[in-house]
């Protein structure tokens, strides 16, 4: 497979539940905002993808408010996978890395998208948005060290 990767990647949230980032994860595919094809097709090869996940499941899952899993796009393929005869939603290759989940809380003050907003949780109901390299950083280094015990392990 032929991968276009570019010299400077982009880095991006995405905002699923907690169980699906799981079945994402163990299939190897990211899948944003309902199955729309637009987010997705935002993102180019060797861009970065944080999942967030405001809740375990989407329905009536327990709050969780954290971030889930990191990969990367593998290629520039969006393509579309039948669920069901009446959902077929569009899907993207990932390369996931080995993660812990990590809470929000205490990277608030540290991410420029949510330091000093009272209502930091508005920005994630848009489903997919882009993050600085900082940030990226920022969430990353907790996610990939557990730093101090905050963070404990993605089940899937």
């Amino acid at each position: 497979m032929n991968k276009k990767v570019k010299e400077t990647p982009r880095y991006w949230i995405g905002v699923v539940s907690a169980s699906h980032v799981a079945r994402g994860v163990e299939g190897g595919f990211a899948q944003l905002c309902h199955g729309k094809a637009n987010p997705l097709k935002r993102m180019q090869a060797g861009d970065w993808l944080i999942y967030y996940s405001p809740r375990t499941d989407m329905q009536n899952g327990k709050p969780l408010q954290a971030f889930t899993a990191i990969g990367q796009v593998e290629d520039d393929h969006v393509y579309t996978f039948p669920m069901s005869d009446s959902f077929i939603p569009f899907r993207r290759n990932i390369r996931y890395t080995s993660c812990k989940v990590t809470k929000i809380s205490p990277l608030l003050e540290q991410l420029s998208f949510t330091r000093g907003v009272s209502n930091w949780g508005y920005r994630f109901r848009f489903g997919h948005f882009e993050i600085s390299e900082q940030d990226f950083r920022v969430i990353t280094d907790v996610m990939l060290n557990s730093a101090e015990g905050k963070a404990h392990e993605l089940r899937i």
